[in-house]
């Protein structure tokens, strides 16, 4: 019960703050929306962002939003391939459809709690594959580790390509004041100093701790998932694992690509510009609010804002880039909780040799 709460608060913790973000970016961009509304002389009762927005919605190019919908799942299903090719090494060889389903389950799980899909994936896919959920977890964390040097050479691609416009937009938001450096430095210096106190009492007690079955345990678990990280070194095929990231980005490069075209405000912009913008859009994702909620559209409107996009438009593909991917996300998702206990009710692994 206690945990149950737990969780409770932390999702309303993060969903508050994804919610307070979307709500200053919505008032922020209505009160923009009013004054050309004003400027234009239009009514104010026909002046309405949300009523924009689910316009827009209603225009939107239904083939370009199938491309997206098969760029999705072909870039899952090159990451269940690639998750399988580190689980093999681990001496099972998974059903691509379980691989699949559990990918599926913790983008799922993501939504309600941001990283429980990186615990509830490694979980899922023990029970069903009876492998050590220790050595799962471990190739959670080399396919997360491949995912962020991906992010990092895409970043870096766009640095590139787009210096001149993305060095102007650090500069100008990025840069932190005098006042909030020297609270980031205090911050910093009190965590070294934690450190250094614990390593410290851990080095005078530790004839005692080493003795206790909380460590014992701890080392085991430790080695399960160490065994996890070094499966990336018992690869037969590691051309093909590369062959399957590098693919892997590409889809999700191409998925958001195929945004621009099926709104028409974007439809003009190029593949750099998408480089950006799913440069800027990921770094949203990634900060802990569900889904990134708010987050994802402040940075997403940040970057169409660099190439002419209007508040009120870029407010438009935010909305429905945000949901449609998420809505990819909660259809798979609840089709993995309807279908993996079913799909593996008489099924048994088998080792391999």
């Amino acid at each position: 019960m206690k945990k149950v709460i737990t969780n409770g608060i932390k999702f309303l913790f993060f969903l508050g703050i994804g919610l307070v973000i979307l709500y200053l970016v919505y008032q922020n961009q209505n009160e923009a929306y009013q004054a050309q509304c004003a400027l234009d002389g239009v009514q104010d009762a026909e002046c309405s962002l949300i009523q924009k927005v689910l316009d827009d919605f209603k225009g939107l190019n239904v083939f370009w939003l199938s491309g997206v919908i098969f760029a999705f799942l072909f870039s899952n299903y090159i990451r269940a391939l690639r998750w399988n090719m580190l689980l093999q090494s681990l001496g099972r060889k998974p059903r691509t459809v379980n691989s699949f389903l559990t990918i599926m389950l913790g983008y799922f799980a993501n939504l309600g709690l941001p990283r429980l899909g990186e615990i509830l994936r490694p979980v899922t896919m023990a029970k069903y594959e009876k492998v050590p959920v220790e050595k799962v977890l471990g190739t959670i964390v080399v396919d997360r580790a491949i995912d962020v040097l991906s992010l990092f050479i895409l970043v870096s691609i766009a640095f590139m390509l787009e210096f001149d416009t993305l060095w102007g937009y650090l500069s100008e938001h990025m840069v932190m004041g005098n006042e909030s450096g020297n609270l980031s430095r205090s911050i910093f210096v009190g965590f070294i100093l934690l450190g250094i106190l614990v390593f410290v009492g851990l080095f005078l007690f530790r004839k005692h701790i080493s003795q206790t079955k909380l460590f014992k345990k701890i080392v085991e678990i430790f080695k399960g998932f160490l065994d996890g990280i070094l499966s990336v070194k018992k690869l037969e095929k590691p051309g093909l694992f590369i062959f399957y990231s590098i693919l892997i980005w590409v889809a999700y490069y191409l998925m958001f690509y195929m945004y621009l075209p099926a709104f028409n405000p974007t439809a003009h912009l190029g593949f750099v510009v998408a480089l950006m913008v799913f440069v800027f859009g990921t770094f949203g994702i990634v900060i802990p609010s569900p889904g990134g909620m708010g987050s994802y559209h402040f940075l997403v409107m940040a970057a169409l804002a660099l190439y002419g996009v209007s508040g009120s438009d870029a407010f438009s593909f935010a909305n429905f880039s945000f949901f449609a991917t998420h809505m990819c996300n909660i259809v798979f998702g609840l089709a993995a909780i309807l279908f993996l206990p079913s799909i593996n009710k008489n099924y048994q692994p088998v080792p391999i040799e």
